[in-house]
């Protein structure tokens, strides 16, 4: 193996742990090309902060058996909100992304930042002392949000649903409530994440689509999420399927496939067929019952995203494709009609080798994914050499004091 810096830093040395690169001293220094006593020093400096452990087993070569180290998950615990459109579900994790706690509550979103940010704080804290641990422990909270993002700004941008959100500086918000780092993420985004960390990290492209009450599609490529240049990419639910004819959307945009195939858009159609529906909930309820006009606009829902997929997968020629959200929740109707357009407008190179399977996670998927993110974050090299800094800084302080 290659040295990768004979001055490798302390956030360096933990990404060679947690990456598996090197899991013990002598694969540390032959990784960095750093002595065993420098190799010591930056162990020393991470066991510190708590992030590593080292445990007494190893495979022996012959002599004594190494002692192999690892992340300590125990160590620091992370929030995760995963916000929809009327409720919010709040978790809180370890460094595995292990979900220790965790709150739900039925809050529409469209009643602004200030209560949701206030619960979620208050709420946060209240799940750390349920768990007997301190709120200094948290590495940050990651809020999944049902709007486009910025993610390199934080920020909500040009939300349909999220009154008051709008460009708002979210880290600066909350942190005057809790002051720890926050990181926002499309919801979309943070659920195709925590699904694809279930079971199918075998697959190197993946398509996440999440058909629900709105519609929104994810992309991942080694199970790491693809943006775009401004958080945009994967934005399926107003690809514009029929933009003269087609019904007007939430976007002031007319014909896309939100319009006709989302879960709110079923609730028009329905009503308008003279059916008493209120919500996509009650929309699905009639599918289950067995309502011919429900069923058939669901099926048909279903070829209108099949037909926005298609084009998705001509583009993006991925492995797997996953459909979530609470539309597949009601038989099989979605994803037959789904199904269908897929295999009749892609190339058939594209779909040679493709699997369309339905989401096997659960509510939780949102929160874990949005966790993970965190965690991700917190263990970069420049944001572990940073909280070390920070923490000589305050014992010296304390010291001097």
């Amino acid at each position: 193996m290659r040295p990768l810096n004979s001055l490798a830093s302390p956030g360096d040395v933990l990404a060679l742990i947690a990456s598996g690169a090197a899991d013990t001293r002598a694969g540390l220094a032959s990784a960095t090309g750093m002595s065993r006593s420098t190799v010591a020093d930056r162990l020393d400096t991470l066991f510190a902060t708590g992030l590593i452990r080292e445990s007494a087993s190893g495979q022996s070569t012959g002599g004594r058996p190494s002692k192999v180290l690892a992340i300590n998950h125990a160590s620091h615990l992370v929030l995760a909100a995963d916000i929809g459109e009327d409720h919010i579900r709040l978790a809180l994790t370890d460094l595995s992304g292990a979900v220790l706690q965790e709150s739900v509550t039925e809050l529409a979103v469209s009643e602004g930042p200030e209560i949701a940010l206030t619960w979620i704080a208050a709420e946060g804290a209240a799940l750390v002392e349920a768990a007997g641990r301190h709120t200094d422990e948290l590495l940050g909270v990651g809020l999944s949000v049902p709007a486009p993002v910025d993610f390199a700004r934080g920020e909500v941008v040009g939300p349909s649903v999220m009154t008051g959100w709008d460009g708002l500086d979210i880290e600066a918000a909350f942190r005057t409530r809790l002051d720890i780092p926050v990181l926002v993420e499309n919801d979309v985004n943070a659920r195709a994440l925590g699904e694809y960390l279930l079971g199918w990290r075998d697959h190197q492209n993946v398509l996440y689509v999440k058909a629900g009450t709105g519609i929104g599609s994810a992309i991942l490529s080694s199970g790491v999420l693809f943006r775009g240049a401004n958080g945009a990419a994967g934005d399926l639910g107003h690809i514009r399927i029929e933009p003269e004819a087609g019904p007007l959307c939430r976007c002031g945009g007319t014909g896309c496939v939100e319009a006709l195939a989302a879960g709110w858009s079923m609730v028009r159609d329905l009503s308008q067929a003279g059916l008493e529906v209120r919500s996509t909930r009650d929309a699905l309820a009639r599918v289950v019952a067995g309502e011919p006009e429900a069923i058939h606009r669901l099926r048909e829902a279903g070829r209108v995203l099949g037909r926005a997929i298609a084009y998705a997968v001509n583009i993006l020629n991925p492995s797997l494709i996953i459909v979530g959200g609470s539309l597949t929740t009601a038989g099989d109707h979605l994803l037959l009609g789904v199904r269908q357009s897929v295999y009749e407008y892609s190339l058939s190179l594209a779909t040679r080798d493709l699997e369309l399977v339905r989401a096997v996670g659960d509510e939780r998927c949102g929160a874990v994914g949005a966790a993970q993110l965190v965690i991700q974050r917190a263990l970069e090299p420049v944001n572990v050499n940073e909280r070390i800094a920070a923490q000589r800084t305050s014992d010296g302080a304390s010291r001097s004091g």
